[in-house]
């Protein structure tokens, strides 16, 4: 079996909104499931709070969330940047677009790069940092 890494994302108590934004970004299937739903809630407050949530989207990216329970530390911030890489321009330029409207924040646009791909960053309303990174094309014509 190979080995994937997968996103794993906290918040504090909008898990399940996050994650549906982030159906609507990359589409595919989300499941989710709260505290009460796993009988693992310690306190009433927990039940509705989502302990496990995965969405397996289109184009094979798979994310991770839960909410934090109250009883448990909680920072938001720079600790965490998703990065999404490739070639297919359209569907990279597509997800910035996304992530960076509704309340997000653009950071650096989209825009050549010095290593020859096109590179951009911005931040979601959700306040977690987003790196995308689309393949510069080879433009070898020296093939004679």
């Amino acid at each position: 079996m190979a080995v994937q890494l997968n996103p794993y994302l906290s918040f504090r108590d909008d898990a399940r909104e996050a994650m549906e934004f982030y159906r609507s970004v990359f589409g595919g299937d989300l499941t989710v499931n709260t505290f009460a739903d796993l009988h693992a809630a310690q306190d009433e407050s927990d039940n509705d709070l989502v302990m496990h949530s995965e969405l397996r989207g289109e184009s094979g990216i798979v994310l991770m969330g839960s909410d934090t329970p109250a009883r448990m530390e909680h920072r938001s911030g720079n600790n965490v940047s998703m990065s999404l890489s490739g070639d297919d321009e359209p569907t990279l330029r597509g997800y910035f677009e996304k992530l960076s409207s509704s309340g997000g924040t653009v950071t650096m646009p989209l825009q050549k790069a010095m290593w020859g791909d096109t590179f951009g960053m911005c931040v979601d309303r959700f306040g977690i940092n987003w790196l995308v990174d689309v393949a510069g094309q080879s433009n070898d014509s020296s093939a004679s």
